[in-house]
């Protein structure tokens, strides 16, 4: 039996359409997934297309409209979005044709992507510690949110451009291996979609990455955002001096007072810097890599909220600020279809319409190899996915739900 690739067209070459910002690296030439590579091929639009809206939800929840329609005609929204990267993310772990990886008819999955990258830090030596798989079923009335813990043990695949034989290490190190000499963030996304696959059997209708470095301007863009805080934690990343936040770094530098930024217990508005900050503690955390995926996700729906509530998808100027903002944190592969089009037809869902779950009931499951390792619950939660029945699944499963307002 021939096997069928999935229908997605060749990487954009750098420079073409102004939609590859040389601050975001990338993998230079051809990158057709699969063999053959082809041609674009228009894909079959559904009449709510919802998942290419929770694209973005990752990068910048900017189109989350709680019914509000967009403001602006096509033209505008293209001329806003030029600046967004689009890239091949996925390589051969797209959905195949039998899949319908041509159609948007049934149920859609996103890779979701956050590197922390710093200007000092090589392009190929960046990992993925963010990995959420989004998940919207046919019936396209909800979507959900599921985060792979960084040190999960998995499999990597082989791949002889980046001399890697293939072997197990922590899931967020297969970034790095596709990464390696040239890859950039394009094979880093691809080799991250491939072990995904191999461990959990999802394949993926389009990806996006963030780059956290980009992602406090997003936040900006929309004003502040309500987060709850569950846990009271000081910052391992930032102090005030003078009043001022800083990187720890550069206020040590400065030789003056450091104090500690501390994020209390309860709900807050946090300005983008302080949701970012937030966002990324880890090593002090009661479980660890596990309340950050919930606080992360806890962000993502906070953004989404507010962005349909403040007005600013119905203001041009605003939206237009946001948009912009997007465009320099995040890189996107939508199989193809135009960011202007589905942006412009998409109406909808709002935040309360993302549900966050939980891997390995929200805590430590170590395998002995200072891993951690995806529990029964968790691999059932995946294969629900897969199969389209995650609401069955998480109606019968309540436990999988995050803690998170």
């Amino acid at each position: 039996m021939s096997v069928q690739t999935s229908r997605r067209p060749h990487s954009p070459a750098p420079g073409s359409s102004g939609r590859v910002p040389p601050v975001i690296p990338t993998q230079p030439g051809p990158g057709g997934r699969g063999p053959g590579g082809g041609g674009k091929k228009k894909r079959t639009k559904r009449k709510d297309p919802l998942w290419a809206k929770l694209t973005l939800a990752f990068g910048a929840i900017l189109m989350v409209t709680s019914g509000v329609a967009i403001v602006g005609s096509k033209a505008v929204i293209g001329q806003a979005t030029s600046n967004i990267a689009q890239r091949n993310l996925l390589g051969d772990a797209g959905k195949t044709d039998a899949e319908g990886g041509a159609s948007l008819e049934g149920p859609i999955d996103m890779l979701l992507l956050g590197v922390d990258a710093r200007a000092r830090w090589a392009a190929d030596d960046v990992r993925s510690d963010t990995i959420i798989i989004l998940h919207i079923p046919a019936s396209h009335d909800q979507a959900y949110l599921i985060s792979i813990p960084r040190d999960t043990e998995a499999h990597i695949p082989p791949s002889e451009k980046a001399g890697w034989k293939g072997g197990t290490d922590k899931i967020n190190a297969a970034f790095q291996v596709g990464a390696r000499n040239g890859g950039g963030w394009e094979g880093g996304a691809q080799m991250m979609a491939k072990t995904i696959k191999g461990m959990t059997g999802i394949s993926f209708d389009g990806a996006a990455i963030i780059n956290f470095g980009g992602f406090k301007n997003v936040i900006d863009a929309i004003g502040t955002v309500r987060i709850c805080v569950t846990e009271e934690v000081s910052s391992l990343h930032m102090s005030m001096v003078d009043g001022k936040p800083m990187w720890n770094a550069d206020a040590k530098k400065t030789g003056k007072a450091m104090k500690p930024v501390t994020y209390k217990k309860g709900c807050q508005e946090m300005e983008g810097w302080q949701a970012l900050d937030y966002s990324r503690q880890r090593k002090t955390l009661r479980n660890g890599d596990y309340d950050r995926q919930q606080n992360q996700q806890q962000l993502i729906k906070a953004m989404a909220k507010k962005a349909s509530q403040n007005g600013t998808l119905s203001n041009p100027l605003k939206l237009n600020a946001l948009i912009k903002a997007a465009g320099k944190a995040f890189v996107l592969d939508t199989g193809g279809t135009s960011i202007e089009d589905f942006i412009f037809t998409m109406k909808g869902v709002t935040g309360n319409d993302l549900v966050a779950l939980r891997t390995n009931g929200g805590t430590f499951n170590g395998n002995g190899n200072n891993r951690e390792a995806l529990n029964q619950l968790s691999m059932e939660m995946f294969q629900a996915v897969k199969d389209d029945k995650l609401a069955e699944f998480v109606v019968n499963n309540p436990s999988v739900l995050s803690t998170r307002k």
